[in-house]
């Protein structure tokens, strides 16, 4: 699943100018792994596809923006796996930790940015919001499309 995220990663439909993109659902394989698997093997791919994604885009301004921006970006859509019979709540709240790391990161690393008199931590969720809302959208259709067209089996945790 790690490898079909990276696959899916690498095509971007949109990409921010201080980083960030809009792909064609290369969250949804580590949502559903979440899902099915729980949070805890949710945790460690995320982390695991974040230090890829490091790998192959590496954007570095201070080691702990790097934690915040790969590996506990990325971890925290293991977050899913705390809701797998409510798998849109899980997607949405996934996402969401994902977000609030990026947030941070832009708080305490990007607060330069920010137009003059903007408060650091609206332009941070505003930027960051304007990829992972679309991200989000894209995931929850996809997988309101899996669990459709497999009654939801393929959401479902296996134990």
């Amino acid at each position: 699943m790690v490898a079909l995220a990276t696959v899916l990663s690498v095509v971007v439909v949109y990409r921010m100018p201080q980083g960030g993109s809009v792909t064609p659902a290369s969250m949804v394989p580590l949502l559903v792994l979440a899902l099915r698997r729980g949070p805890g093997v949710g945790f460690l791919a995320g982390a695991g596809f974040g230090f890829i994604q490091f790998a192959l885009e590496p954007y570095v301004v201070h080691w702990a923006q790097v934690v915040l921006d790969y590996p506990l970006a990325f971890a925290l859509l293991g977050l899913a796996g705390l809701f797998p019979r409510l798998p849109y709540v899980g997607v949405a709240v996934g996402i969401a930790g994902r977000l609030a790391s990026h947030v941070l990161s832009g708080v305490i690393f990007f607060a330069s940015y920010a137009p003059a008199g903007m408060n650091p931590w609206v332009y941070s969720l505003v930027y960051n919001s304007s990829y992972l809302v679309p991200e989000l959208i894209i995931s929850m259709v996809v997988v309101m499309l899996i669990s459709a067209g497999r009654r939801g089996r393929i959401i479902k945790r296996v134990s």
